[in-house]
């Protein structure tokens, strides 16, 4: 069970490196396309979605502080704040910006905790 979750874990920040890149340094290119913006539009907001990139990378920094940190019980704190923000976010981005946020954000990190929590 805890092999189960270490791996889910790692796809969560996996795709949360992913989100940093699309939200950062790939906004102009890649980023756009991805989240549908027209050029106009991606000027508009890229200071905003920049911003949100570097969040997204604290909640990177988080899960891997998990994974690393000598203390099992701070990196399980760690593990757990890491994939819980990571959860709630899912959760107001989905009803907030896109639906398909709770799956591709929210379903793993409730998963990653659940099985976090199991093992």
């Amino acid at each position: 069970m805890q092999l189960a979750a270490q791996i889910v874990t790692a796809l969560v920040a996996l795709i949360h490196v992913y989100i940093v890149l699309l939200e950062t340094v790939l906004f102009n290119s890649r980023g756009r396309r991805v989240f549908g913006l027209s050029k106009e539009k991606a000027e508009i907001v890229q200071p905003a979605m920049s911003n949100q990139g570097c969040y997204n990378g604290f909640l990177v920094a988080a899960l891997v502080v998990g994974f690393v940190h000598p203390d099992a019980a701070i990196a399980s704190a760690f593990t757990v704040f890491g994939l819980s923000c990571v959860a709630v976010a899912g959760v107001w981005g989905g009803v907030t910006v896109k639906r398909s946020i709770l799956l591709i954000q929210t379903l793993p990190a409730v998963i990653g905790l659940a099985l976090h929590f199991a093992a």
